[in-house]
This record gives C-alpha cells, structure tokens and sequence, in this order.
C-alpha cells in the first residue's frame, strides 16, 4: 500500500508542480480527487472513499486557500507581520507568518541543526524543572527542608542556606571553646544539602530557560531572512512536496494504521476463538457429557 500511494504522488507531484497564475482551484481538486479514487480502485484493504475523504478534508482545510494564492500571485512566499491593536488602539507587533509555507517548512528543510538544539534545551530544561519540582514536593511535609517556607523561590531558599551556614559555624565556634566535637544534626545537614541543590538546580534553570529563548530568537531570524532568497523551484518543492503531498502521505498512512489495528484485532479474535481444535473440544464434552450421565444414574434418572 505504501508502493501504491508512492505511484499516485510521483505522477501528481508533477501535475501540482505545474499550477500556474490562472489555474483554477475547482478544476484542480476535480481532476486529483478522480484521479485518487480511480488510483485506489479495486485494493481491498482500503475503502477508495476513505482516501478520497483524507484528500477533501486537506483540501477544505488548506490545499484550496493554497491554490487561490498560486492563481493569483503564483508560486511566491510573502512573509506578513502580526499585527494587533489593545483596547486603547495601541498597535503591537506580534511576530510573523507565511500562509504559504509556514515557517515549520522552512526550519525543517533549512536550519535543521538550529531546531535540532533548539529541541536538546527544550528537553534538559523540562529535565531539571521536573527535579526541582520533584524535591519541592519530597521536602515540602512537616519534616522536610520546605516545611518552614511560605514560599518557595531562590531569594527565600538562599536566606534559608545562609542561616544554616551562619548556625553550623556558631556551633562549630562553640564546640571548640568546650573542647568537645560536635557535629551538626544529620536532619540539618540533610537540609542544607537539598537547599543547596535546589539553588544550583534553578540556576541551571534560569540559564537554560535564557539559552532557549536565544536559540529560538535566533531561529525565528533565520527563518524571516530566508524567505526571500527561495527561488521558485524551491517554493514548489516546500508547498508541493513537504507541504501537500506530505501531509496527505500522513492522512493515508494514517488509515492504514486504522485498517491494520482493525485486522490485528480481529486476527487475535480469531486465533482466541478457535484456539482449541473441534476434536479436542469434542473429546472434552463427551468427557463432560459421561460425567453428567453417572451423576444422574446416582440420583435415580433413568432415560430411554
């Protein structure tokens, strides 16, 4: 089936590759939607009005708006600002989009190595958020190293070590003028060893949450910059080839997905129902039916 849909998306590639200013959207949908169910005629795994409904759902989301803007202004990728107005009328810039090739397009095609960082912060970022809240919530009881604070922020955890220090040198100082060893208590220890990695672990935080911001910043430039410099066989590549037919690729793969859980299932009901042979099953209620005969010669019964 994979080969099957490979056959329709190189010979429609060619056929979307050729849109020009001009063409109309309604003749286009008409010829690759007969030409999809005329394509998928006959295979028995898939119903042909399934893949045909994929094709019009695309098309009434995205593909039709796409294709009034190639009849209109042809294969160009305008960038546009994001612009709104606040209730007092102020305007503010909000970023940028492409309704022909979002920027997803671009980065995946072009600044695969910037995403590719983009997304190691995201997960080392989301690693060490989830410590910090992990502890907070082990040491936030009656005996734990939060149990005292209202609030649980890096000013407040910072006060908190600094007294625990100032208390271990008081009692070191004391110790020593009495001549005899003291240590601090193990509870105490324990607690200024969590404060102390809490502290570390929202620095490195903080620093993260700065470096992803940066890379992402610097991404987002990147990416407006290159816009322009797309020339049209690399316009067509990313609407028809990475946009279109990859996402339809997507929506078919997907009911294959569907129709092959559907027959995993019903294999497993098959091999579950006839999983013990008619002879074995014969032999067992004949065992069964021998058994229910003696009990009832027992009882009395009698039958012709």
């Amino acid at each position: 089936m994979k080969s099957h849909f490979e056959k329709w998306k190189r010979k429609s590639r060619a056929s979307l590759s050729a849109l020009t200013i001009g063409c109309q959207p309604k003749g286009v949908i008409s010829a690759l939607a007969e030409d999809l169910l005329t394509h998928y005629t006959d295979k028995a795994l898939v119903d042909r009005y399934d893949i045909y409904q994929h094709l019009m759902d695309y098309w009434a989301q995205t593909m039709q708006d796409d294709c009034y803007l190639i009849a209109a202004d042809g294969w160009k990728a305008e960038t546009q600002r994001i612009v709104e107005t606040d209730k007092k009328g102020k305007e503010k810039d909000k970023g940028w989009t492409c309704d022909l090739i979002p920027k997803p397009l671009i980065v995946a095609r072009y600044f695969a190595k910037e995403q590719a960082e983009i997304e190691r912060l995201s997960a080392e970022l989301e690693a060490v958020t989830a410590r910090l809240a992990e502890i907070e919530e082990e040491q936030g009881g009656e005996e734990g190293a939060f149990a005292e604070f209202e609030k649980v922020n890096k000013a407040s955890v910072a006060a908190r070590v600094k007294e625990l220090k100032v208390e271990g040198q008081r009692s070191k100082v004391n110790s020593d003028q009495l001549s005899v060893t003291s240590e601090p208590a193990l509870s105490e220890v324990e607690g200024l060893e969590v404060l102390e990695e809490w502290l570390k672990l929202n620095g490195e935080e903080a620093e993260l949450k700065r470096g992803l911001k940066d890379a992402e910043a610097d991404l987002d430039a990147k990416a407006y910059a290159h816009y322009p410099k797309l020339t049209e066989a690399e316009v067509k590549t990313l609407v028809v080839e990475d946009k279109w037919l990859a996402a339809l690729e997507a929506a078919i793969q997907g009911e294959m997905d569907r129709v092959s859980q559907s027959m995993t299932q019903r294999v497993k009901e098959l091999s579950e129902r006839y999983e013990t042979p008619m002879p074995q099953l014969t032999e067992r209620v004949n065992a069964l039916e021998e058994k229910v005969n003696q009990h009832l010669e027992k009882m009395g019964f009698t039958w012709k």
